[in-house]
Formats: C-alpha cells, structure tokens, sequence
C-alpha cells in the first residue's frame, strides 16, 4: 500500500529518502556509504525495498550496469510540504504565524537581511496573487 505523503517516516527510512532526493537516484552500495551507522548492503537493501512496498522510492535496473538503482517517487516539493504540514501541526498548532514568529525571534539565530528579504518578498508575492485571484 503506497505511503501518504504526510505520513511521518522512521528516522532510518527518513535519512534514505533524504539521500535519493539528494542524488536523484543511486545504487545500494552509494546509499550504504551515504548512511550514517554503518548499515550492511543487505540492510540497505531491504530498507530501499521497503520504500519501493510504500510507493515512496522506484527502481530500475541499469541495462549496462545490471545494477537496481532506486530513485523517489515522491517529488521533493511534495515530501517537503508534507513533512512541514507535520511540523504546523505537531509544533505550531497548524499556525504559520507562530512558526514565522519562532523563525523571527530575536533570542534565536539571527536570519541574514537576505533571507529576511527573500521571506518578504515571498509574501507579497502571494498576497498580490491571492489578491488579484479573489477578483
């Protein structure tokens, strides 16, 4: 049964998934050297089949190769939105301004006035959008 995309994901499940967004697709033996711990190929193998049984990651064989590779099957945009959908909720109380609020707090690391440009302009944007949508 293929996974939601808001469904929250094992951390192990989560860093592989990270790593295939990261390189776009790889074989076992990259994934093995790109995880943390350690893990055996066969390990790695049977968590990348994991992935493929929830509809998350895909795989091919390499004709020239003859090696599986596995990519995801989830677009990195809808992964991130689901993961942040999770992190509203779970900390925020569904509220984008009390994250904003927590992003913005002056006893926290300080945003670099480019960032804070990039984030205002992102919101006029959508406001112009939402505003010129709605007439």
């Amino acid at each position: 049964m293929p996974a939601r995309s808001d469904e929250p994901l094992p951390r192990r499940e989560r860093e592989a998934m990270d790593i295939l967004h990261r390189l776009g697709e790889s074989g076992v033996g990259q994934m093995q050297e790109q995880m943390s711990g350690e893990p055996s190929y066969s390990a790695v193998r049977a968590l990348l089949g994991l992935l493929v049984e929830k509809g998350l990651a895909r795989v091919r064989k390499d004709p020239t190769s003859r090696q599986y590779l596995y990519a995801p099957a989830v677009p990195l945009t809808r992964a991130r939105k689901g993961a942040l959908g999770r992190m509203l909720d779970t900390f925020f109380g569904g509220s984008p301004s009390e994250l904003v609020a927590t992003l913005l707090a002056e006893n926290e690391r300080q945003l670099p006035p480019e960032e804070l440009k990039k984030i205002r302009d992102m919101v006029e944007e959508h406001a112009r959008k939402k505003k010129t949508s709605s007439r």
